[in-house]
């Protein structure tokens, strides 16, 4: 990590390449860092990726120098791992790079209640580190390791209290699940054969190396899947990225939900007048129309899940969630999470009686384009040039740029796990939003 920024953790931890930014002497050093803040017990888990133990081992010897006891979970799903922090009331370490290709690999930390560590208690962490304040132990009190697999079955368990259980086994679904080689290899397929459902599985193996699909669950990565279920076999399909926070759906025609219209419906079936709903700037006009027809409300902030899961806790709002396939269910925990994300969509379809399509049918239908392009580190000349060239336009610079007339907008940031600038472009209209990114790619060309 470059030390003169003064700064470690991203939109979603730390990430990096191993044995080049993220080396085993830096795991160590930010294992010592995270020991000697949180001090006490701390669970440490990974999902599946091939350098998982390299960083794991480094992390859990620092945190153990520290004199701070650490429990193993093992390989779960990144809301698993969650799950158990907020359950046994203490703080996490998970080794994940989630949706990154497999040359990357991450540090994130999370909080005793379960939710990624807010950004002040990062900064504390990254002051600890840089200022190499770390609280090392004698040998006679040196932190212990402890193993636990009781992880996957008491995560299974929250999320089936939370969902209408009879009723689904009722339905019988059949449904194509596409693990894509990684943490949820056997949490997903163990939640859908308890709900009953008969159940197909793609890249069910786990592998560091994505070999079968990239690990981003986006339609191009998921023709096989598409192609499947257009087969008329199952009632949809159902597909993770590598540490399984997020769910995107194939309707049982082999159409691909775009996870905006799942949060949608999400939205409509579940939030009444007096609710707030909560989600970052990169969500479609759905929501607000939506919610007005409630009587609720919409509260935006920045793209980023533990910005939103924060924000959800202050204004107690019990539904939130990001364009990609990220929902956060309040009830169950606050923190993206992909199995309770599939137990919902099985609840509703369950309690309406009515197809995938249909209900996706019946929300405001709206186009996202999404385009990402390398980071030149010229970011803020491009966003000046963007709005010259959109003159009329209304500007919020929440988080990047992003420029608007009516239901028509574009939203242009740096990321903040990858060295790359995401692009999207809004419309009622699905010809309109890919003018739109037509019209910006020339822009930047």
């Amino acid at each position: 990590m470059a030390e003169q920024t003064k700064r470690l953790f991203g939109t979603n931890g730390i990430r990096g390449i191993p044995n080049k930014e993220l080396t085993s002497d830096f795991c160590l050093s930010i294992g010592k860092a995270i020991g000697t803040y949180f001090g006490g017990t701390v669970a440490l888990g990974s999902d599946n990726r091939l350098t998982k133990d390299m960083l794991l081992e480094a992390v859990n010897a620092g945190i153990l120098s520290t004199g701070t006891n650490v429990v193993k979970i093992g390989v779960m799903p990144t809301p698993g791992i969650q799950y158990y922090c907020k359950t046994h009331s203490i703080p996490g370490v998970m080794i994940t790079a989630s949706h990154n290709p497999p040359q990357f690999n991450g540090i994130k930390c999370i909080d005793s209640d379960g939710t990624e560590l807010a950004r002040s208690k990062e900064e504390k962490i990254e002051e600890i580190y840089f200022d190499s304040a770390f609280k090392i132990s004698n040998w006679d009190v040196m932190g212990t390791n402890k193993d636990d697999n009781t992880g996957p079955d008491n995560y299974l368990n929250g999320v089936m209290s939370k969902i209408d259980v009879n009723r689904i086994r009722e339905r019988k679904f059949r449904i194509c699940a596409d693990l894509g080689n990684g943490a949820a290899y056997l949490t997903t397929p163990e939640l859908l054969s308890r709900l009953k459902c008969s159940v197909v599985t793609l890249n069910a193996n786990p592998d560091g190396l994505f070999t079968s699909r990239e690990s981003e669950p986006k339609p191009a990565n998921l023709k096989y899947l598409m192609s499947l279920v257009s087969s008329g076999e199952f009632d949809f399909g159902v597909a993770h990225d590598g540490d399984a926070d997020r769910t995107v759906f194939i309707d049982e025609k082999g159409n691909f939900i775009d996870g905006d219209k799942t949060l949608s419906l999400f939205v409509k079936h579940f939030v009444k007048k007096g609710d707030m709903v909560v989600t970052p700037v990169s969500s479609s006009d759905a929501i607000e129309d939506i919610c007005k027809e409630s009587g609720s409300s919409v509260v935006r902030t920045r793209v980023g899940a533990p910005i939103v899961s924060r924000s959800m806790i202050e204004k107690k709002a019990t539904l939130g969630g990001e364009e990609n396939g990220g929902i956060i269910y309040g009830p169950h925990q606050y923190c993206r999470d992909g199995a309770m994300t599939l137990g919902i969509i099985l609840d509703i379809m369950s309690r309406t009686g009515k197809k995938l399509s249909e209900l996706i049918s019946e929300i405001p239908q709206y186009t996202i384009v999404r385009k990402t392009i390398p980071s030149t580190g010229k970011f803020e000349e491009f966003s000046k040039k963007l709005e010259e060239h959109l003159k009329g336009y209304s500007v919020d610079r929440m988080d990047g740029i992003k420029v608007r007339k009516d239901h028509n907008w574009v939203l242009a940031r740096p990321s903040g796990t990858e060295p790359i600038i995401r692009i999207f472009t809004h419309s009622d209209k699905r010809e309109e939003a890919e003018r739109l990114m037509n019209e910006v790619t020339e822009l930047l060309k």
